[in-house]
């Protein structure tokens, strides 16, 4: 079990699949409650959560909304009474060429991965403080320090989110709330499997393969990668690490 981490409740967005559903599982099995944010149906997270011992809720929240995060606050207060751990998951990554892309394609992608990042943790953030501990780790991206192209968009709201963790790290470090971000490198997931790869590649597995070859282990990164970096940044033996992004993307950026 995860140092600190036994009957902590966890909000994790973006947690019904993929990368934010195995943060869940793995907190779960740190001992963590975990409730669900995520537009898609999150009962299937709630199972994992609830195989482990651990209690869950599943909330349809749009996190770009600062409607849809105030209810689904108050549905996770009326559940578990507190959050002690935010883990900012939810996100978008679609491409689109810097000559086509308008106002309306940057502004999406923005909402939901850097507003939702902001409204979510706002939204929890006096009650950690209140309580003198709080988590909150938010999902940066391998994208900021490489070579890309089409995503114009994307790695901006990522430089965002780094920005915010640095930024308010230094706000909240004096009530015990430490604020980090992980940048994965591409994962393997029903959110990258979903989407056409970019120009040049035929399939997502051959994307996934190329840049696999970039890293310094060169195998396709998976959801399982991210969830021991999680488990650390929430856990007590972080206590004296804030405003930091750790990159897990198997050696692809250094930094």
């Amino acid at each position: 079990m995860g140092k600190g981490h036994k009957d902590k409740v966890a909000v994790i967005t973006g947690a019904a699949n993929g990368i934010g559903q195995a943060f869940a599982k793995r907190l779960a099995e740190d001992g963590v409650h975990i409730a669900v944010a995520d537009l898609a149906d999150g009962r299937d997270t709630v199972k994992l959560v609830e195989a482990a011992g651990r209690n869950a809720l599943a909330v349809v929240c749009d996190v770009s909304k600062e409607d849809s995060v105030a209810a689904m606050t108050k549905q996770v207060q009326a559940k578990f009474g507190h959050v002690d751990i935010v883990v900012n998951c939810a996100g978008i990554f679609p491409q689109a060429d810097f000559a086509t892309m308008t106002f309306a394609d940057w502004r999406k992608v923005l909402s939901i991965n850097l507003d939702g990042t902001f409204l979510v943790t706002a939204a929890f953030m006096p009650g950690m403080r209140a309580r003198k501990w709080g988590r909150v780790v938010n999902m940066a991206s391998s994208t900021f320090g490489s070579v890309t192209t089409g995503f114009a968009h994307y790695v901006a709201s990522k430089g965002g989110i780094i920005g915010f963790t640095r930024g308010l790290a230094g706000d909240v470090a004096a009530d015990g709330v430490t604020v980090n971000a992980i940048a994965p490198g591409l994962t393997r997931s029903p959110g990258t499997l979903a989407r056409k790869p970019r120009p040049g590649f035929a399939t997502m597995d051959d994307e996934f393969a190329a840049v696999a070859t970039l890293q310094a282990i060169k195998r396709v990164e998976v959801a399982d990668d991210l969830v021991g970096a999680l488990s650390f940044l929430t856990s007590d033996d972080a206590a004296f690490m804030t405003g930091q992004t750790l990159n897990v993307d198997g050696g692809r950026v250094r930094s």
